[in-house]
């Protein structure tokens, strides 16, 4: 009996995780170990696009393929946005760049795109930032550059919690996640603030609304923007990631862990000596192409609102940058890396 009764215990526990959403297995590692790429993705320019940089990058795997949809700067310093798709990450550099302003996307500042799929509506979602709040098109056809819908906002105005304590910050880089009830947009305020507003999966993209501070800090540098919420399946656990600007001037990753989008947030990797990821825990070969390690994306397990990833072998698509570089910020030469992981615990 006493057999039967552990047998029992062992399933339903593993019942239970299973219905969370989860397996039983290790948490996320204290710290955290990556190796880089080369740059994988540099500008490329056309008849009517002098492209300076390449930068906040948001992936997918679709269908066979690596969509990857990103910020350009021309030699203005005025933002775009572009696409790209490829099989190989060796063929990232002599993939096609697609200019979204050739869509009904338009012309104007467009940056800091993510991308999902919103599967309650089997559409396509592209969120970015105009200058007026969260913005997103719509499309059926990720794969067709031209086929994105014109802009929509997910804001009337700015909520008066940002406005109250933005101080002289920029409103800026929007995050989508969703759960099976509810769907939350978190955006930044370079001023150490991160919010969160949230609406039903039923109502969205609409209806945003209790706009609150999901995470804050006295020093705006460590909370300063380009924010990432992820499900980890294997740990039912979100995983928090934020990007700061270091004592040296130079950018990288603080992370925390939390049972639930709202959180609470507990710190993970979070300092300057143990970051997500920095340059001192990043390996290169041969001399390091970059000492910031900056906005980006995590590969995904999936493609839909979840935001879903595995904690099994974490890669992160980010910019860097030379790091002798010295243009304004608008101008600077960013270049696209893929970090792996190399301390993974399973």
């Amino acid at each position: 009996m006493k057999l039967i009764r552990t047998v029992v215990s062992i399933l339903l526990a593993a019942a239970a995780v299973a219905a969370a959403g989860g397996t039983a297995t290790a948490a996320l590692p204290a710290s955290f170990q990556w190796r880089s790429s080369g740059v994988l993705v540099s500008p490329k320019s056309d008849a009517t696009h002098s492209i300076r940089a390449v930068k906040d990058p948001s992936v997918v795997y679709h269908n066979g393929r690596w969509h990857v949809f990103v910020s350009t700067t021309n030699s203005n310093g005025a933002y775009n946005l572009a696409y790209l798709n490829f099989t190989d990450w060796s063929q990232a550099s002599s993939a096609q760049q697609y200019y979204l302003d050739q869509s009904a996307i338009g012309t104007g500042y467009r940056a800091a795109p993510q991308v999902f799929y919103f599967a309650p509506k089997k559409l396509w979602y592209l969120v970015y930032q105009t200058g007026a709040g969260g913005s997103y098109s719509t499309t059926t056809d990720m794969s067709n550059p031209k086929s994105w819908s014109a802009p929509k906002n997910f804001y009337a105005s700015m909520p008066q919690i940002i406005r109250d304590n933005q101080g002289n910050g920029n409103w800026l880089d929007f995050w989508t996640i969703c759960n099976t009830s509810k769907c939350y947009l978190f955006s930044s305020d370079n001023n150490g603030h991160l919010y969160r507003s949230e609406t039903s999966v039923a109502n969205f993209p609409n209806g945003f609304t209790n706009t609150v501070i999901a995470l804050r800090d006295s020093n705006r540098y460590k909370l300063w923007e380009a924010s990432n919420v992820y499900r980890v399946t294997e740990t039912n656990q979100y995983l928090l990631v934020v990007e700061a600007i270091g004592s040296a001037g130079k950018r990288y990753f603080r992370s925390w862990t939390g049972p639930s989008i709202t959180g609470p947030w507990t710190a993970l990797a979070d300092t300057e000596a143990n970051p997500f990821a920095r340059s001192n825990n990043v390996t290169f070969s041969g001399i390091a192409w970059t000492r910031d390690i900056s906005h980006g994306e995590m590969i995904r397990s999936g493609t839909d609102q979840t935001m879903t990833i595995s904690q099994c072998g974490l890669r992160y698509l980010y910019q860097g940058m030379d790091p002798g570089a010295t243009d304004p910020y608008s101008k600077l030469p960013w270049r696209l890396g893929l970090l792996t992981q190399t301390n993974s615990t399973c």
